[in-house]
C-alpha cells in the first residue's frame, strides 16, 4: 500500500515532515481548470520527493448531483478535469455525490484523548451543522439551498455523469472513486442521500460496469454505517481502489472522530483484510485529533495529529507482514 496524505496548507514543511514519516503520496483539492494549475501543484509535490496520487475536494459538480447543470459547465469542467489528470499522470480523483453539502459536523472542538479537539456529528443539533469541504469557507445549513431531490433523481443523475465521464477516465487511465456519504444519513436538511449503505456501492459499480468506476473506503464513514469493517473491504473487494483510514465511536445520527488507536474498529484486522483482497493503492489518514497549540488550525486536517496517523499506519503495515 501507498501511504498517502492530504496536507492543510500544503506547505513546503508539511510535505517534508510526511516524507520524512515514510509518506509517498500526496492528495490535493481541485487545483483549478488549467493543466497547468495541476501541474504546477504536481511540481511542488515533487520538489519534495513525493508523488501526486489523486484529487478530492472543492470539485465542480454540484449542479450535477442535482440535476441542475442545464449548461453543461461542470459536466465539461469534470471532463477537462479527467483529461488534464491523464495527462498528468495522477491516477485518481475521489468525488461524493451529497447534494447541498459536503462532509457536515455539529461541533469542531468535541474531546478527545489528553484534551485533544475532534469533530462530532449529533443530528438532533443539526441546526448548528457546518459543511467542511464545500468550499473555501464552511457552510452552515441557512447557507444551503431549499431544493429538495429524492434518492431516485440522485441515482439517475449518478447515472448520467458516470456514463459520460468513465469512457473519458478509461481513455485517460483515471479512476474514479466514490466517498461514502458522511454522516451516511438516509436524508439531511431536505436532501436524499444514496451512498450511505453497503448494498448501495455495489449498485454504483453496476451503474457502469468499468475499472474506473470504483469506491473510496472511507473506514469511518462505513464504521458509522454500523457494519464489520474487515467483512465489509473483503465483501467490496477489487472495487476499493483507495482508502481513507480513520475511526469513530458512535452511529451515523450522533458520532465524534477518535484517534487511530481509540476507537472500536480492529484497524490491524481492516489493514489485513486489505492486503487479503490485494489493495496496493493509497492509504491516507482522513480527519485527524487538532493537538495543542494548533488552535488556529483547520478542523480535522492539522499536522501533529497527522505525524502521529503516519507512525501508527506504518506500524500496521510493518506489524501485519505475512
Amino acid at each position: 500500500m501507498q501511504l498517502s496524505t492530504v496536507l492543510s496548507p500544503l506547505s513546503p514543511e508539511n510535505l517534508r515532515l510526511s516524507s520524512q514519516c515514510g509518506v509517498e503520496g500526496v492528495v490535493t483539492r481541485y487545483p483549478g481548470a488549467t493543466l497547468e494549475h495541476l501541474l504546477a501543484v504536481k511540481r511542488r509535490i515533487e520538489s519534495e520527493g513525493l508523488q501526486l496520487v489523486a484529487i478530492e475536494g472543492f470539485l465542480p459538480i454540484e449542479k450535477i448531483k442535482m440535476g441542475a447543470d442545464h449548461d453543461g459547465n461542470e459536466l465539461a469542467a469534470m471532463k477537462q478535469l479527467i483529461r488534464h489528470m491523464g495527462e498528468a499522470g495522477v491516477p485518481l480523483l475521489c468525488y461524493n455525490f451529497m447534494a447541498g453539502t459536503d462532509w457536515v459536523r455539529t461541533r469542531l472542538d468535541a474531546p478527545e484523548r489528553g484534551g485533544a479537539r475532534v469533530t462530532a456529528f449529533d443530528l438532533t443539533e443539526a441546526e448548528k451543522a457546518v459543511s467542511l469541504n464545500h468550499s473555501e469557507e464552511a457552510i452552515s445549513p441557512n447557507q444551503i439551498t431549499a431544493d429538495t431531490i429524492d434518492a431516485e433523481a440522485l441515482w439517475r443523475n449518478l447515472e448520467s455523469f458516470l456514463l459520460e465521464v468513465i469512457p473519458i477516465a478509461e481513455e485517460a487511465g483515471v479512476t474514479l472513486a466514490m466517498h461514502p456519504d458522511d454522516p451516511p444519513l438516509p436524508s439531511f436538511l431536505g436532501k436524499d442521500r444514496i451512498m450511505n449503505r453497503v448494498e448501495n456501492f455495489e449498485r454504483l459499480v453496476a451503474l457502469v460496469p468499468s475499472s474506473r468506476n470504483a469506491i473510496c473506503f472511507c473506514s469511518g464513514t462505513f464504521a458509522t454505517m454500523g457494519v464489520d469493517i474487515p467483512a465489509t473491504i473483503r465483501r467490496l473487494g477489487e472495487h476499493i481502489r483507495y482508502v481513507h483510514f480513520r475511526d469513530v465511536r458512535g452511529t451515523a445520527e450522533s458520532f465524534a472522530e477518535t484517534f487511530h488507536d481509540n476507537g472500536p474498529t480492529e484497524m490491524a484486522e481492516a489493514i489485513r483484510a486489505l492486503k487479503d483482497i490485494g489493495f496496493t493503492g493509497p492509504i491516507r489518514p482522513d480527519h485527524v485529533p487538532q493537538l495543542e497549540g494548533e488552535d488556529d488550525g483547520e478542523p480535522g486536517y492539522t499536522i501533529l495529529g497527522r505525524l502521529f496517523a503516519f507512525g501508527y499506519i506504518r506500524g500496521l503495515l510493518h506489524g501485519t507482514r505475512d
